[in-house]
Order: structure tokens, then sequence, then C-alpha cells
């Protein structure tokens, strides 16, 4: 994991987004903290990581998603290489059978 954004600050937010109650709560609070480009390019982000997981090729994906190819391939680096927080996210969602639980 990488140590750099392990910062207080980073906890705090953390803190914070981990007393959010429901859907409605986290579009309330991530409107006021992320612009609107940022909310759209990590939910495209994870868009990708599920396509990918879904054996989805890239130019399904770029056609499906608006995503560039080297956001694609990002996305696929932290897929194969990361700390494997898309599956452990896909896994609690009951998301593709075949990730093991993390």
């Amino acid at each position: 994991m990488n140590n750099k954004i392990r910062t207080d600050a980073v906890d705090h937010l953390f803190d914070a987004i981990l007393t959010l109650k429901d859907k409605e709560e986290f579009y309330i609070f991530f409107e006021d903290v992320c612009t609107v480009n940022e909310l759209l390019s990590i939910s495209q982000r994870y868009e990708v990581a599920k396509m990918l997981r879904e054996k989805k090729t890239y130019l399904e994906i770029a056609e499906e998603t608006g995503a560039s190819t080297a956001t694609i391939s990002r996305v696929n680096r932290s897929l194969n290489y990361g700390n494997d927080g898309y599956d452990l996210v896909f896994n609690r969602l009951g998301l593709f059978e075949n990730n093991k639980e993390k």
C-alpha cells in the first residue's frame, strides 16, 4: 500500500466518509467535497474496472464509458498489480463469483 496517502488528513476524510448513512448523504457530501469532473472520473474508473473484470475489450470499454485507452490501461494495472481494492468491493457486492475474498 502506498504510504504517501496515509496521512492524518486522509484518515480524517475516511472517518468522515464512514459516518455517512445512505446514498443521499453520500451525494450531499461528495458534491461539496469533489468537483463534478472528479466524481465522474472516479465513477468512470470504477465502471472501467467492472468491465475489465467482465472481460470486455478496451474498444468496448472506451466506446461505452468514454474512457481513454490510457485510463483503461491504468485501471487494468491496478486490477493486476494493485492492492485488490476493486476486487474487495466487487466481492462484497456479490459480483464476479470467481474472484476470491481478499
